[in-house]
């Protein structure tokens, strides 16, 4: 049964090595939590781990019959539709989803202040050159996910930060969330969502559990488990093991067998662990290597669970 013991080693590498963690929680089913902080329990940027909790309102709009992952995204934004670049009109919903758009850059095609805050990112985002047909290769690309929280409020009629409040973060106990907004009021969802550690660990945990939070569905088991099984190949574009297994709907696979993780910039990780039935959850703030994180957590705290 883990208990505060179970951190020793991965609190001590974390000192020696200098590795900027602020806190660890651990979650495993049928045991209490340990948790322990380094740093103030305050909340935290979660950087591109927000991408995860985007995926997950996705998928409780596909529940509602809201959409359809093979959608064509640009369907849902007409008035758009004669400023878009030519290709674009194939981008699919589970395109944006897998990081296949087939824009090859992270955000902006255009590098215009003026028009990045006075003209609509949606906008920006289809009049973008297209570099490859869409759902063909990966690109890592914060655009494709603001779109997934575009297309959440062209359906609901609601912001993504105010679709998730009532469905997934006042239900997991995390109360007034704060989201980082664009220029006109749209919630960014690829980056911008802040919580504390506990609350991020929530996400995990519901991954755990299949969408499942005290018996209450709430996302279908059959889009969670799509997250991390309709994977994509991503070798091609990084070095790192744990970044090369692929990548799936908004979150990444680990080398460790049937795991996978929400991954944020310098080192926000909640790691789903199937096997050991439990999730590892961090936040740091370290600019050299991340990838010293996850092997300190694979190293230090996973095979003692």
């Amino acid at each position: 049964m883990p208990g505060p013991a179970i951190l020793t080693d991965f609190r001590l590498t974390c000192l020696e090595r200098n590795l900027g963690v602020h806190g660890v929680h651990i979650y495993q089913n049928g045991n209490d939590p340990v948790e322990h902080h380094m740093w103030a329990d305050d909340r935290a940027e979660l950087w591109s781990a927000s991408k995860t909790f985007t995926s997950l309102a996705v998928g409780m709009c596909q529940a509602e019959g809201r959409l359809k992952l093979t959608d064509i995204v640009l369907d849902y934004f007409p008035e758009y539709v004669h400023a878009a670049a030519d290709g674009s009109e194939s981008i699919r919903i589970v395109d944006l989803l897998q990081m296949r758009c087939g824009k090859d850059y992270s955000m902006f095609q255009t590098l215009d202040e003026a028009e990045i805050v006075g003209t609509d990112w949606a906008q920006l985002f289809f009049r973008g050159e297209m570099i490859t047909a869409p759902g063909t290769q990966f690109f890592y690309a914060n655009a494709a996910t603001y779109m997934l929280g575009r297309l959440v409020e062209k359906v609901s009629g609601q912001t993504l930060r105010d679709f998730l409040v009532p469905r997934l973060f006042t239900p997991m106990g995390v109360h007034n969330p704060w989201w980082n907004t664009d220029p006109k009021g749209h919630s960014i969802g690829c980056v911008g969502l802040q919580l504390t550690l506990g609350e991020f660990a929530s996400l995990g945990r519901l991954l755990l559990q299949e969408g499942t939070w005290d018996d209450a569905v709430l996302v279908p088991a059959t889009y969670v488990q799509m997250m991390h099984t309709d994977v994509v190949p991503t070798d091609r574009r990084f070095n790192d093991e744990d970044w090369k297994v692929g990548y799936g709907y908004q979150v990444w696979r680990n080398v460790w067998p049937g795991s996978y993780r929400a991954d944020g910039m310098y080192g926000q990780f909640s790691i789903v662990l199937p096997d050991r039935e439990a999730v590892v959850t961090v936040v740091s703030h370290n600019e050299q290597s991340t990838v010293a994180i996850l092997a300190a957590v694979f190293a230090d705290i996973v095979p003692k669970l």
